[in-house]
């Protein structure tokens, strides 16, 4: 048994063609593939119900109305458990997935060839409706680049996927933001051969996208999610450094806001550290580590505003060290001061992360479980 997943909001009109697609690409072969259709349905109250009611006299087809915690890629994770068969299959609903390319998907997963299969719409075969314009093709590109080091395949942005049921990751583990569920998939999954089959991928035909500003938000906010999980500690001393670089413009722009109302460099100088630092402060809370322990506000600033003080010590001690001492760096300043912003920040991020934005005891604990 193979078990497709769909899911749907309000896409009424493009059940029946693709009842039918699925028919026809499971019938094409010597021997039919019995398979399911699973319509995971975010409550579209568009007719779906009764649609899929009149299809199931002819295909294997079955609805769930969804009607809390909606979205893709919950309602996919949702699918997984109720699908039936030992083979999964997630598409989308709007045709722009070709069923022709599910047996070769499903012959690779069952002959021990690959893990994951992936449809791809950027491997050698594969390609995209004529009527992309350019402006899309790079939007696609742009969103398709930071998400290629958390994976090995060319089409990392692809929705249609599949995977033996038994590999799937726990329901526990699956925590994706948006749409990108066959990514939160492939990096959390032990999967040790990952395949991609070309594919033509073409616009819909029926319905309205679901893509909008907010969705592409939130795959900003599942890819540093993806990061954090897979590079860990890497992933958030990137995310700190980064938030640093812009606590340095606050620190600039506040230092010559400063000098220009009059105010001497030196004092300048003595003020700008503080707001840059409550900068820093703020979004390494929001963001580098927004999934640790929410102590409270006023202390941990505290904290992070004194650890930032001797965190300066170390960069301005290993900076005057450097190029009192050694003569190399006494030729080469700018080296010695990178390499005191270095040790500074390294010191800063090592206090941060071990002692002012605490863990919760489900990471500690997953951290001491022993790796596969």
């Amino acid at each position: 048994m193979i078990s497709i997943i769909v899911p749907t909001y309000q896409e009424v009109k493009n059940l029946q063609p693709l009842s039918e697609m699925i028919q026809s690409a499971m019938q094409s072969g010597s021997e039919p593939l019995a398979y399911e259709i699973l319509i995971m349905d975010d409550h579209s109250q568009d007719g779906s119900i009764e649609q899929v009611a009149a299809l199931s006299e002819a295909h294997p087809i079955r609805i769930i109305d969804r009607t809390e915690d909606r979205g893709l890629s919950p309602a996919v994770i949702d699918g997984f458990y109720e699908a039936k068969g030992d083979c999964i299959v997630v598409m989308d609903a709007d045709l722009s997935h070709p069923a022709s390319a599910i047996p070769e998907m499903i012959r690779q997963l069952r002959n021990g060839e690959s893990d994951f299969v992936l449809g791809s719409r950027y491997v050698e075969g594969g390609s995209i409706d004529d009527s992309w314009t350019l402006w899309r093709y790079v939007n696609s590109v742009v969103a398709t680049l930071p998400a290629l080091p958390l994976t090995k395949v060319k089409d990392p942005m692809s929705g249609f996927f599949a995977v033996r049921r038994a590999d799937i990751p726990k329901r526990e583990d699956l925590s994706p933001i948006g749409y990108k569920i066959a990514l939160e998939v492939m990096v959390k999954g032990d999967f040790e051969k990952v395949s991609e089959v070309p594919i033509h991928f073409v616009d819909r035909i029926h319905g309205e996208s679901k893509l909008t500003l907010s969705e592409q938000l939130k795959y900003l906010r599942h890819l540093r999610r993806l990061y954090q999980y897979k590079f860990q500690t890497k992933a958030e001393f990137f995310q700190f450094a980064a938030v640093g670089s812009s606590g340095f413009i606050v620190d600039l722009a506040v230092y010559l806001l400063l000098q220009t109302f009059g105010v001497s460099h030196t004092v300048a100088r003595a003020i700008s550290f503080w707001p840059a630092v409550s900068w820093n402060w703020m979004l390494n809370r929001l963001i580098t580590f927004s999934h640790r322990e929410k102590t409270a506000k006023t202390t941990q600033w505290s904290a992070f505003a004194s650890s930032s003080l001797i965190g300066f010590a170390v960069n301005y001690g290993t900076y005057y060290t450097l190029t009192n001492f050694v003569p190399f760096f006494q030729e080469h300043m700018i080296l010695a001061l990178v390499v005191g912003v270095i040790m500074g920040m390294g010191f800063n991020f090592t206090l941060s992360n071990l002692f002012i934005f605490k863990k919760l005891r489900e990471e500690v604990d997953s951290e001491s479980r022993p790796k596969k």
